[in-house]
Order: C-alpha cells, then sequence, then structure tokens
C-alpha cells in the first residue's frame, strides 16, 4: 500500500518562531503561534487534519453509497477540528462532520446509515478515535 510523506520545518521559540510544511508535492505553506492560537496569517496542524478528515469522509461515504448500489452525484465535506486547553495541555478534543449529498434514488434511512458507516471507518476517523467526532449528514435535493 501507499505511503504518504510531508514534512514541516519550525525556527525560533514557540511565540515568535515560524514554521514552513510541505504537503507531498501538492501543498507548501506557513505556520506560526498566531495562525494557530490567534487569527494570524498561515495554517495549522488543525486545519490540515480537517482537509485530511473532510477528504476522507467525502471518499468513504462515496465509496459506501456506490457499494449500496447508489450513485452520489456530489458529496461536499466540511470537518471542524477543536483545539481545547485541557489541564494536561492542549489536546483536539472535537471534530464536527458536516456533510451534504446529492444522491439520486436513496431514502433518507439507507443515507443516514451509509453516512455514519463512513464516519466509523473512513482511515482518517480511525486513527482520530481520541477526539469526540459528531456527524450531522445531510441529503440534499
Amino acid at each position: 500500500m501507499a505511503v504518504r510523506t510531508s514534512q514541516a520545518t519550525w525556527k525560533g521559540n514557540l511565540r515568535e518562531g515560524n514554521g514552513t510544511f510541505k504537503v507531498g508535492t501538492a501543498f507548501d505553506g506557513s505556520y506560526s503561534f498566531a495562525s494557530r492560537f490567534e487569527e494570524g496569517t498561515g495554517t495549522n496542524p488543525e486545519e490540515l487534519i480537517a482537509a485530511a478528515h473532510a477528504s476522507c469522509y467525502s471518499m468513504a461515504l462515496s465509496n459506501g453509497l456506490d457499494k449500496a448500489g447508489f450513485t452520489p452525484e456530489r458529496v461536499h465535506t466540511t470537518a471542524k477540528v477543536h483545539l481545547t486547553k485541557t489541564d494536561s495541555g492542549f489536546a483536539i478534543t472535537k471534530i464536527e462532520l458536516h456533510t451534504e449529498a446529492r444522491v439520486p434514488g436513496i431514502d433518507e434511512d439507507t443515507f443516514q446509515e451509509q453516512a455514519n458507516d463512513a464516519k466509523k471507518n473512513c482511515p482518517v476517523s480511525k486513527l482520530l478515535v481520541a477526539a469526540e467526532i459528531t456527524l450531522d449528514a445531510k441529503l440534499v435535493s
């Protein structure tokens, strides 16, 4: 199976330092204390995790729907990753998945069954089981 590689470099101390990262060969970016804990420019690990989770979930739902005999026209997912300060430091405590799918011929119960199965079984969800993962799935026409 495939092995995917990304890399990151941090220079300086936590508050004044800054970092750069490269996601495979597709995307380069920067991150900093301000982009992670305030409203500074650049991205942060939580946004990258959100992108990975939304992507993985959308693919898993599409696959499950297809295997159940339904071809989705569109699956759109937003993931909201919550970084929380806890007694033992910062932690990702919750991820909200919000998905909308256009799936001709499917009934609501079957759709919700497939949506929840994808939440449970997408590889990124499996990795992130330490966080509470919620799902709001809507079938749209």
